[in-house]
């Protein structure tokens, strides 16, 4: 099969890819005690003559797992961003390791996972939440280090950047969507795409209108009906955001425009994304909702690692339902369209003010409704961004600086006014 030859090339290929080494792989897991990071290590451990894991980052407040995982993987390093982590880290390692063991080397600080991204190895898996993993993104990028890339905001936020340093077939996509939509476009070139249709479950509040959205609680966003994923996350699947999300990446990995990416409500979450071909075909990728699928993807590609997650059983019944996004009670996905589509810094502004407005809406401060009220009025506010330079990282830093102050502003506004 040959590879998608149209310029620009996409930054995600079925068809390259890049160092693809024989035998065992060293992996580097940034973000291992989060939901990604912990089933990476779980596939891990039931694979260790595919995988070998050298080094692990966290932000600092679960040690004790961190000391655990480093303890069972018999890592190098472990860095944590919090410094102030590091002595209780220390006594969690020693508590796991035995008397005489020599422990892993740490590191610590806000650049401590990009050390780790730059790190010998063939694999990094970027599951770190937010766009703070925008640097350990490019670090590995510059390193030649193939990338496993759960951390969808750095893509987004900094997508010039990271298009300017990947080579083809460098990144390889964990969330489930683009692993779906990666493995699917393995079947066709790049002209015989029509359209990239991604699957959405519809979160806990499908079928609600906006006006009965509006007294929901944190609890309740939480529920989410098919995946078991962080607090930040859940909560972006339950606004939609995270779909929005999704086609500004998926736009990024294939270079597929965005009015040729489509959107579909299927809250089963069985089919995770199709391709739509230009004979009339379209190839669906379909696992139970797991994760670990996506991620065995994302470490071990091309070759597939058997029974990385459960597979379908077709002797029983099951129904499969899909129906069109509802884009007034849930306007992120056009949000995203239209910040994906200006560019720039725009993108960067939208993720950093739904980060801080998320926080607001856990910390009970702000209501469900309230969050992309919010994002929209920060996102407008910003305007179109400046055109014909060329993005820096101090351009997208700054932007967020500026998104994430404004959008705690309007979230204090919008509280007084309501108690008011």
């Amino acid at each position: 099969m040959g590879g998608m030859s149209d310029s620009p090339a996409p930054l995600a290929d079925p068809h390259l890819v890049f160092d693809a080494a024989e035998g065992r792989r060293d992996l580097v897991i940034l973000g291992s005690t989060g939901s990604i990071g912990t089933q990476a290590i779980d596939l891990v451990l039931r694979n260790p003559d595919r995988f070998r894991v050298t080094a692990l980052s966290a932000a600092g407040g679960r040690v004790g797992l961190l000391a655990e995982q480093a303890r069972r993987l018999r890592v190098r390093t472990v860095a944590v961003a919090a410094p102030d982590a590091v002595p209780a880290l220390r006594e969690a390692l020693r508590e796991q390791y035995g008397a005489g063991e020599p422990l892993p080397e740490i590191l610590a600080g806000p650049d401590a996972a990009a050390q780790l991204a730059a790190s010998d190895c063939h694999t990094v898996l970027n599951g770190i939440t937010g766009s703070i993993g925008l640097a350990p993104t490019l670090a590995a990028l510059e390193a030649g280090r193939t990338l496993a890339l759960a951390n969808k905001e750095s893509l987004i936020v900094g997508g010039p950047l990271v298009k300017a340093l990947a080579k083809p077939g460098q990144i390889i996509p964990v969330d489930s969507e683009h692993a779906a939509l990666f493995q699917a476009l393995g079947a066709g070139t790049r002209a015989d795409v029509r359209k990239l249709v991604v699957t959405a479950s519809g979160g806990p509040f499908r079928g609600r209108t906006k006006s009965e959205l509006a007294d929901v609680t944190r609890e309740q966003a939480l529920a989410h009906p098919t995946w078991a994923m962080g607090p930040v996350i859940t909560i972006n699947s339950a606004t939609l955001v995270n779909k929005g999300l999704e086609v500004i990446e998926a736009h990024l990995l294939y270079d597929i425009p965005f009015d040729r990416i489509e959107v579909v409500v299927h809250p089963q979450s069985y089919v995770h994304s199709m391709v739509e071909f230009t004979d009339g075909s379209t190839l669906a990728q379909a696992t139970p909702p797991d994760m670990r699928g996506p991620i065995a993807i994302g470490l071990g590609w091309p070759a597939r690692i058997p029974d990385a997650a459960p597979a379908f059983d077709w002797s029983k019944a099951s129904s499969w339902e899909f129906f069109p996004l509802d884009n007034e009670a849930f306007p992120s996905v056009g949000l995203a369209r239209h910040v994906g589509t200006l560019g720039a810094t725009a993108p960067a502004v939208f993720n950093a003010a739904n980060e801080e407005c998320v926080d607001a809406f856990l910390a009970g401060r702000l209501p469900f409704n309230g969050i992309m009220d919010t994002v929209t009025a920060v996102v407008t506010e910003h305007g179109t961004p400046a055109t014909g330079t060329s993005l820096t990282v101090a351009d997208v830093l700054e932007a967020e600086t500026w998104a994430r102050a404004r959008a705690r502003e309007l979230s204090a506004k919008a509280t007084a006014e309501a108690r008011a």
